[in-house]
């Protein structure tokens, strides 16, 4: 096993440069960089995202050159909306933004210090991209926890009482809401939500964004898990946005369930634990289970960052929750590299060794199975 996990360690590297190397330059390449946003937001034709993120993080976007720059005779730019604007103002927001280098410098400098985990601070809100990254951890990490969590509590139980009472009325209309929650996006999900119970046309029984009341912002998390009004208004919070990733997300776990119990079910070591007496219960759970299981237990490390990554960010943008998935919305849309390099850095690294770990759980859930080559 340690030769496994050594080579997998190895195959991370060029995995995660292929995935850094793709996505600088589509990235780059792409229009709307951010000096153009930068000389929008100065002749006030920037997006308001750009303009919220500026205000919030404090800091000047475009320096203060730019009052003597408007006005003045300048050549013709290759930036779009510079017209008007001081050549030299252009490149010191060029220096600035790192764009008087070429591409693959950029890329060459931007790796290596990444690999001291050397993120470097957002174009635009002033701040360290590692800072930024932990001030909005806490709340993405909440929603996948409790999604992951419901998701198997439900899909387990579920999918076995599927597989048990396979082909009966129970199977068939469970199928069915399995079948609509898999179709249905989460997301759209997360609007009826809204419409039906967050105050939009029927009732107003949740909160319509955040994850505290005001009178609790200024608390922190231990100052919150202390009062039991805090902890209560945070899972009045939570209802809404968990419900709407629960249901876009229990659909193919619960599947996967019921036809892992029906392979195993048909296999031979149970008609011959039937043969010896053993009751239905004992079969089921004390020799079925943990092959079946196998395979959706390992997989709790990929459910997780899968739910953390893909559901959680059109949840937290509907329901105006302060964390990565927004987080990393607004910096797209503002072109602001720092965070959008630095967070799929991080994440790409972190997915890779999730997908290790959960390899590994397989070898302590199941000790037969081994990831080493097998000598003939």
């Amino acid at each position: 096993m340690t030769a496994y996990i050594a080579r997998r360690l190895l195959l991370m590297i060029p995995t995660l440069f292929g995935v850094m190397v793709i996505n600088f330059f589509i990235v780059q390449l792409a229009p709307g960089g951010p000096v153009e946003q930068a000389i929008a937001q100065l002749t006030g034709e920037g997006s308001a995202i750009t303009e919220r993120i500026t205000r919030s993080g404090g800091g000047d976007a475009v320096g203060p050159a730019q009052t003597q720059a408007i006005g003045q005779e300048s050549t013709t730019s290759r930036y779009r909306g510079a017209q008007g604007l001081d050549p030299e103002f252009i490149k010191e927001l060029e220096i600035r933004f790192g764009f008087d280098k070429p591409m693959h410098e950029r890329f060459i400098q931007m790796m290596g210090n990444y690999l001291t985990f050397d993120f470097g601070d957002s174009f635009f809100r002033d701040r360290p991209v590692v800072d930024l990254v932990l001030e909005k951890m806490p709340v993405s990490i909440s929603l996948g926890i409790w999604t992951t969590l419901l998701v198997y509590l439900i899909s387990i139980p579920l999918g076995i009482a599927k597989a048990v009472r396979d082909g009966n009325r129970f199977d068939i209309w469970t199928s069915g809401v399995v079948i609509v929650g898999n179709a249905i996006p989460g997301f759209l999900f997360a609007v009826l939500l809204l419409v039906v119970f967050a105050g939009g046309s029927y009732f107003d029984w949740f909160p319509l964004r955040g994850l505290q009341s005001e009178e609790y912002l200024d608390l922190s998390l231990l100052g919150c898990a202390t009062s039991p009004a805090c902890v209560a208004d945070y899972l009045w919070h939570l209802v809404l946005p968990i419900t709407a990733m629960v249901i876009g997300g229990f659909a193919t776990l619960t599947m996967l369930t019921k036809n892992s119990f029906l392979d195993q079910i048909n296999q031979q070591y149970v008609v011959t634990a039937r043969s010896k007496g053993l009751s239905e219960q004992r079969v089921l759970y004390g020799h079925v289970f943990r092959n079946a299981m196998l395979i959706v237990i390992a997989g709790f490390p990929s459910a997780f960052i899968s739910i953390l990554f893909t559901s959680s960010v059109l949840i937290e943008i509907i329901f105006s929750l302060d964390g990565l998935g927004l987080l990393g919305f607004e910096a797209t849309f503002a072109r602001d590299y720092p965070i959008m390099f630095g967070t799929l850095f991080f994440f790409s690294l972190l997915g890779l060794v999730m997908g290790l770990i959960g390899d590994i759980m397989y070898t302590v859930i199941d000790p037969r199975i081994t990831f080493e080559r097998v000598g003939a």
